[in-house]
């Protein structure tokens, strides 16, 4: 049996074979295959379009982010916070930043900082944070204090631990 294959007749025989059934078992199982993994990634796409259509029109402020060219590329604190306060409308007078540096632990690079908002209302301040979360993934909240104002119906002060990976 071991000198059929040692021999170039053997040879001349199967690569030809092999090469007349390929076409044949992509025509029978890989296209078939490829046309239903069409039709369901299709069928996601279509039902995934109907539930971005739905935020958009829950939430048209999401595009700002996309439709400003000044965004910045890497993750700066003091530009992400600028711009979230502004769309959320809190002036630069009503929010204090304090941020550490850069930190290698692990191997995990990662950056803490401070967010002090002063005299917002709580739908502001739930606005700024989803946003600020929503826009950078690698960002998290990792403490929230919240004090109400006496005396004034819905202004609270908040003080916001973050903590970004690179």
């Amino acid at each position: 049996m071991k000198d059929i294959y040692k021999n170039p007749t053997f040879y001349h025989l199967l690569v030809p074979i092999i090469v007349a059934l390929w076409p044949l078992l992509i025509w029978a199982v890989y296209l078939p295959d490829a046309k239903d993994n069409l039709s369901s990634e299709l069928t996601d796409y279509q039902k995934a379009q109907g539930i971005m259509l739905e935020i958009l029109k829950l939430d048209p402020d999401r595009l700002v982010f996309s439709e400003n060219k000044a965004a910045a590329t890497e993750f700066e604190y003091a530009t992400a916070v600028e711009q979230v306060a502004s769309l959320c409308r809190i002036p630069s007078t009503n929010y204090q930043l304090s941020s550490g540096m850069v930190v290698t632990s692990s191997g995990q690079k990662s950056q803490s900082a401070k967010v002090s908002l002063k005299e917002v209302d709580i739908v502001g301040f739930a606005k700024f944070l989803s946003t600020l979360e929503l826009r950078w993934a690698n960002l998290q909240c990792d403490r929230i204090k919240l004090t109400k104002k006496k005396g004034l119906p819905d202004v609270w002060d908040a003080d916001l631990d973050f903590k970004y990976y690179y």
